[in-house]
């Protein structure tokens, strides 16, 4: 088994990180204190998905909770829960995690138990046939006993209705040609009313394979001891390794994409977004989080001052933007809530704030972005269940924990001219797509 460290900012000692020969990985990080978290990564969600099984790694994640052959459906939540646990996961384009954070127990006997549930569920779920729940007619309105698929379509249908929902999958799925990032995580109410019981326990013997999970601990615990009984609860019992799909990054459009949709709503909704760099490009991906605090975060930023405070007239009720960064390129978004008969000056508007940014950013606007994300960096170590999803999204999504040793002095060296250069790299408006969601009778 290979062995490295990593001198993970802020923790008193070094991350060990360990490779099986069936590359199956784990990671120790120590924290003081009487909680600990443990999670696995598996690196796969929408990622992997097509037109056909889209959903099916969410849908996976809710039904990996139903039971094993040693436990039934239930068992893990209750008893867990009952010695103060918190129990849950997520899924989202590059991953799937699930993870539980609890006090070790006298003796560490809550963390023992925990160790051996999560390390039960993440080999061997049943999925039972019951659980998952026949396929059916989304038209049939004679259904019998609604089981998980119904729990999802519901919650894909609730989501429907969200206006920022409608703009932002409008906006996500323009901004791609090819790649599968350009589909909704979550799925589609026709395709989880159908796929079955088999096409998804396939899809869990494909991609929740060892060299696809990364196993983390955070705690203060004995290392030696806490390896091995990982080894010997995560036996994969020769379960084959998952080939590594790579698919070509889409590169941006060369002219400037707009969406139009509408829906019954009073007011209007538009989102700007850009393809910026992927997730390993760390010294970009700072840069477009800077950008993002100098944008759009908070009330001290330009978008809050320029296009809310400073206005005569009220045209945007809410103006902000975000960064999401993931394995093969990040997005970056502007998004506003405006007065749908001020669509073309908000539009207008905004481009004007993009446009300044990349020539009029100020040192003191430099030293509160900085500020910022070195507060948001450190507060990813404070406690076991956020050092965990650090860790966790450095092993899966960059496939390298050591950059977070280079992150603070890539902030520290970045200048004024970094991000407007970066800005002025990855926020051309002839690169950009537009969504609006414009209200009916407008």
């Amino acid at each position: 088994m290979k062995k490295t460290t990593v001198k993970y900012p802020f923790l008193s000692k070094e991350v060990e990180v360990y490779e099986r020969e069936n590359g199956h990985k784990i990671v120790l990080a120590h924290k003081e204190g009487g909680l600990v978290n443990i999670s696995t990564w598996v690196r796969t969600g929408s990622i992997n998905e097509d037109e056909k099984n889209n959903g099916i790694s969410h849908f996976l994640e809710h039904l990996m909770f139903k039971g094993t052959h040693k436990h039934p459906a239930g068992e893990f939540d209750r008893t867990l829960e009952a010695r103060g646990a918190i129990v849950n996961a997520a899924t989202w384009k590059d991953y799937t995690f699930y993870y539980v954070t609890l006090p070790k127990g006298e003796n560490n006997e809550n963390f023992d138990l925990a160790l051996e549930l999560h390390a039960d569920m993440m080999i061997d779920p049943v999925i039972p046939h019951n659980e998952v729940g026949d396929p059916f007619d989304l038209n049939d309105k004679n259904i019998g006993t609604k089981r998980e698929r119904h729990v999802v379509i519901e919650e894909i249908r609730m989501r429907e209705d969200q206006p920022w929902t409608k703009v932002y999958n409008a906006c996500n799925k323009a901004m791609y040609t090819s790649h599968p990032y350009k589909r909704d995580v979550i799925g589609t109410p026709q395709i989880i009313s159908q796929v079955t019981q088999e096409e998804i326990m396939n899809y869990y013997r494909t991609f929740y394979s060892p060299n696809n999970m990364t196993t983390i601990v955070v705690g203060d615990f004995n290392h030696d001891i806490i390896l091995q009984k990982i080894e010997n609860l995560f036996d994969f019992k020769g379960r084959e390794r998952t080939e590594k799909k790579e698919y070509s990054i889409d590169t941006p459009t060369s002219d400037t994409k707009y969406i139009e949709n509408t829906a019954c709503i009073n007011s209007a909704f538009l989102m700007f977004g850009y393809l910026g760099a992927p997730a390993h490009d760390i010294k970009n991906c700072i840069l477009l989080d800077m950008l993002s605090i100098i944008l759009g975060e908070g009330a001290s930023s330009r978008l809050y001052k320029n296009l809310i405070e400073k206005q005569e007239d009220q045209i945007f009720s809410m103006i902000d933007s975000d960064h999401y960064i993931f394995r093969d390129g990040s997005n970056f978004f502007i998004q506003g809530n405006f007065i749908p008969d001020k669509k073309e000056l908000a539009i207008e508007l905004i481009k004007k704030e993009i446009e300044s940014v990349k020539t009029t950013i100020t040192e003191d606007e430099l030293i509160k972005a900085k500020k910022k994300i070195k507060s948001r960096f450190a507060a990813n170590a404070e406690t076991v269940s956020e050092i965990g999803e650090n860790i966790g999204y450095y092993m899966t999504v960059c496939n390298d924990l050591s950059l977070v040793t280079d992150y603070l002095d890539i902030v520290n060296n970045i200048s004024v001219n970094d991000i407007q250069n970066a800005a002025d790299k990855f926020l051309n408006i002839n690169n950009a797509t537009i969504s609006v969601l414009m209200p009916e009778n407008k």
